[in-house]
């Protein structure tokens, strides 16, 4: 018997088609909403998945179609945030925050030769600082800008008393996007004891190396520390300084 996790065929398809049904039943006499919700989900996950999973294949075997990936997944990235950020055509600036956390740790590991310069290794590491990057810059952008909308007030007596307009901002921004760091912190802190994030358990089924595993965690844990501080502290700067900004609030500038 193979010892192979999850190996594409009959199998796998007949395992995944049963829980996605009972899923369905479980949506229906629950009355948690559409049945046709999670088969959905699971239909597009699949090609989304399967279509991912050819082109990588053909891109992971040169560096430079590689970077093309990343570059890809940067820009992608750079419009989620915005979007989440809800901050209209400003939103492009958020790219200027992401730059600033992958552009310092993805050539701090390159450099190092901790992780060799090969699209195999560089795209998945790649990936996973992007996309966390991603997550705590659109969330800090957002409450950055939630705040400034919500506490105007604050903000104009900031200016009232010779504040300038950055610091009166900021005096309101810095106070809301405080935790938009806290999951990347409590992630480091409590891996192993409460998750076995992906990068572990993706390394221990294909080294069945368990100190293999943990070397690639934590390189991925302090890595997302550094990526996500940069890109954070940059978003927030923007906000600030009403360089992203939202529709009625530049006047402040």
């Amino acid at each position: 018997m193979s010892t192979a996790l999850a190996t594409p065929g009959l199998a796998l398809f007949a395992l995944c088609v049963v829980m996605v049904a009972l899923t369905a039943v479980v949506y229906q006499f629950a009355g948690l909403g559409n049945p046709l919700t999670a088969p959905w989900a699971a239909a597009r996950g699949a090609v989304q998945l399967t279509a991912v999973s050819l082109i990588l294949a053909a891109a992971l075997i040169h560096l430079w179609s590689s970077f093309l990936v990343l570059a890809a997944m940067f820009v992608a990235a750079a419009v989620t945030a915005g979007r989440r950020a809800k901050a209209g055509r400003s939103a492009a600036w958020l790219s200027v925050a992401l730059v600033s956390g992958i552009g310092l740790v993805i050539p701090l590991m390159l450099v190092s030769g901790v992780v060799p310069m090969t699209g195999v290794a560089l795209v998945p590491i790649g990936g996973i600082v992007m996309g966390n990057a991603m997550i705590a810059t659109a969330l800090a952008a957002k409450r950055g800008l939630d705040a400034i909308e919500l506490r105007i007030g604050e903000v104009e007596a900031g200016l009232s008393l010779g504040l300038s307009v950055r610091d009166a901002r900021m005096e309101v921004v810095g106070s809301a996007v405080s935790d938009a760091l806290l999951p990347g912190v409590d992630q480091t802190r409590t891996v192993g004891l409460v998750t076995l994030p992906g990068a572990f358990v993706g390394v221990l089924l294909a080294t069945e190396s368990a100190v293999q595993a943990g070397a690639v965690q934590i390189l991925v844990l302090v890595a997302l520390l550094l990526a996500q501080t940069c890109s954070v502290a940059v978003a927030i700067e923007l906000v600030a300084r009403g360089i992203v900004d939202r529709t009625g609030t530049r006047t402040l500038r």
